[in-house]
């Protein structure tokens, strides 16, 4: 892997100006006004209080060196002690809303980093790894919300040098033009470092996402791991981009440890210059000891902001950096394009495909001039090798794709017009590889519509095989499931996903068949759950198993992307096309016949 593999930007990243950076950064800020007001009340306070400090001392100085005025040090002393006192509370108070403040912003700001990455289309989480989208509802908000942080320190430091710049100017005004000859040199140089520190940072970022995805797959795929023994090699994988990562932010920690020196190699000579310049003042007799002492002690709270600058530069650099990246996933625009929101009513379920042109890459067609009507309450499959367009089909119905030409009507409407969740309200989809969710498995039931009654959950179950594979559960339908349904078999867990349909009761059911081999007693409890559910809705079924092909009232022979027969099973089989070649590659082994005529083959 070289350097840098692995760290491109993702294609819905973009560059932000920095203007554009505090504008968006406010907005998320306004809700909060009251409490910023209240920080930045602080800082004033607190700014004022710092800066009374070296006024404090340098009188002191002063009545060092004069004759002595009998509770005047002792007075200073207790104003000392005031000042800290005050500086303690102030800074106790502006802290303790900050972090309130910083905590409410980076909650609004995950729901909708989290909300947006819910939105998306299938097509964008296909596209880009989920653990990098992590990365940035987590990692990439903390540190956005964390500027205000730094920025209310800074500007601190900055009033704070506001004042005693004005007290500077009051004690000795010659000194002035060598103290704003060194600030253009500061500045300058500060400013010339947030581009390179920018990059820099975006890189450690990126990096550090990558860290996050591949956990995050090694974690998910560990049982597939160890089955081939391969966890040397997802550690190996691992220790690649945990050391890229790194690598990486070692180089940027240099970068940015470059701006504290050079600005403190740059105020060094400055201070050098005005305390020789002090210093004959006052052996002239131009100025006090005290002002001369308030003059060099002040220089350090004046340079202090530019040095603060160096120290704060990379989190503030880190949070524009994860502004941007949070901000991208915010404005990211979907694939799917919705015309109109049009209310959805209870649909009767007649699709219907015209002309309709459809690609992942422009350069690889998946369907062109597509053509087919499938009638309310009809159940139709589609068969055909890998590759036929089978699965695009379905994920076009479910609008999870958008198509690039023709149109797709649903009960004569276009598809472009619906309001999504309205419409998918009424779609009932099982997958090839059905997830469960952490719960029991009522509640997985339940997903799709979590009002449906228990009593009601129970009754249909009991209408699958007599209810004995509800009784097999340990808790019935209290049962745990675990994570992703570990703790059930696929067949159990297709079950419930079938059992989630139909407490949904959808007008459009979608199935794509699992692959996996279960029992024949499994089988055919999965099937008198799909024939209560085709008994009452417009069927697509991506059909893997003969019982299931053969329950179609048409079947859609698929090649390409293009329809090559329909018809039914023994009208097809009758035919001896692309159907029947399938029948005896796939689907023969299935029928009782060939199971019986194996067994008596190996009999004899």
């Amino acid at each position: 892997m070289g350097f840098f593999q692995g760290l491109e930007a993702e294609a819905y990243d973009r560059s932000y100006a920095d203007r554009e950076l505090v504008r968006r950064m406010a907005a998320a800020f306004r809700p909060r006004a009251r409490a910023l007001g209240v920080i930045l009340a602080c800082n004033l306070f607190g700014s004022a209080a710092g800066a009374g400090v070296p006024l404090l001392l340098a009188r002191g100085v002063d009545l060092l060196t004069a004759t002595r005025q009998p509770g005047r040090l002792e007075l200073l002393a207790g104003g000392l002690f005031a000042l800290g006192a005050a500086s303690w509370g102030i800074n106790w108070l502006r802290r303790r809303v900050t972090a309130r403040t910083v905590g409410d912003v980076m909650l609004a700001l995950r729901a909708r980093a989290f909300a947006s990455a819910a939105a998306h289309d299938l097509s964008f989480h296909d596209e880009f790894p989920s653990g990098k989208i992590v990365s940035r509802i987590t990692s990439d908000t903390e540190e956005f919300a964390n500027v205000v942080v730094l920025v209310a320190d800074l500007l601190s430091e900055f009033v704070q040098a506001a004042i005693l710049f004005a007290v500077l100017a009051s004690i000795e005004i010659r000194l002035l033009p060598w103290l704003l000859a060194t600030l253009p040199v500061v500045f300058l140089c500060s400013y010339g470092f947030r581009r390179l520190a920018r990059q820099a940072t975006r890189k450690g970022f990126r990096a550090m996402a990558n860290v996050n995805a591949l956990i995050k797959e090694a974690v998910s795929g560990i049982a597939v791991a160890k089955n081939f023994r391969q966890e040397s090699a997802i550690y190996g994988e691992f220790e690649i981009v945990n050391r890229q990562s790194f690598r990486i932010n070692v180089r940027r920690g240099f970068t940015l440890a470059l701006v504290f020196p050079v600005l403190n190699a740059l105020a060094g000579p400055g201070t050098a210059l005005l305390l020789y310049r002090g210093a004959i003042d006052v052996a002239a007799g131009l100025i006090t000891y005290g002002a001369w002492y308030l003059f060099i002690t002040s220089l350090d709270y004046f340079w202090s902001p530019m040095l603060s600058l160096s120290s704060y530069w990379s989190q503030i650099q880190g949070g524009l950096s994860s502004a941007e990246r949070v901000l991208a996933l915010i404005d990211a625009e979907s694939g799917v394009v919705q015309t109109e929101r049009r209310p959805v009513p209870r649909l009767r379920g007649e699709i219907r495909f015209e002309h309709l042109g459809f690609h992942y890459k422009s350069s690889e067609p998946v369907l062109e001039d597509f053509d087919l009507t499938i009638h309310p309450g009809e159940t139709l499959a589609f068969v055909g090798h890998t590759g036929a367009g089978k699965s695009s089909i379905a994920k076009l119905v479910t609008r999870f794709y958008e198509f690039q030409s023709g149109r797709l009507l649903i009960d004569g409407m276009d598809i472009r017009t619906f309001d999504l969740h309205a419409y998918r309200r009424q779609l009932g989809i099982v997958p090839q590889s059905p997830f469960l969710f952490s719960g029991s498995v009522a509640d997985n039931i339940r997903y799709a519509r979590p009002a449906a009654p228990l009593d009601e959950i129970t009754a249909l179950a009991r209408r699958i095989g007599g209810g004995e594979w509800l009784d097999s559960l340990p808790d019935g339908l209290e049962t745990e499931v675990g994570e992703r349904g570990a703790r059930l078999s696929m067949g159990q867990r297709q079950l419930v996903s079938l059992m989630r349909v139909l407490v949904q009761k959808p007008s459009i059911f979608i199935l794509d068949e699992a692959t996996a081999n279960i029992d024949p007693f499994t089988e055919s409890q999965i099937q008198e759950a799909l024939d209560l559910i085709l008994a009452e809705t417009t069927a697509i079924l991506i059909a893997h198993r003969l019982s299931t092909v053969q329950a179609a009232d048409r079947i859609i022979v698929l090649r390409a992307g293009r329809i090559i027969e329909v018809g039914d099973h023994a009208g097809l089989l009758a035919q001896g096309g692309h159907y029947a070649e399938l029948y005896n590659t796939y689907f023969r082994h299935q029928s009782l016949e060939y199971v019986e005529t194996a067994r008596r083959a190996s009999a004899g």
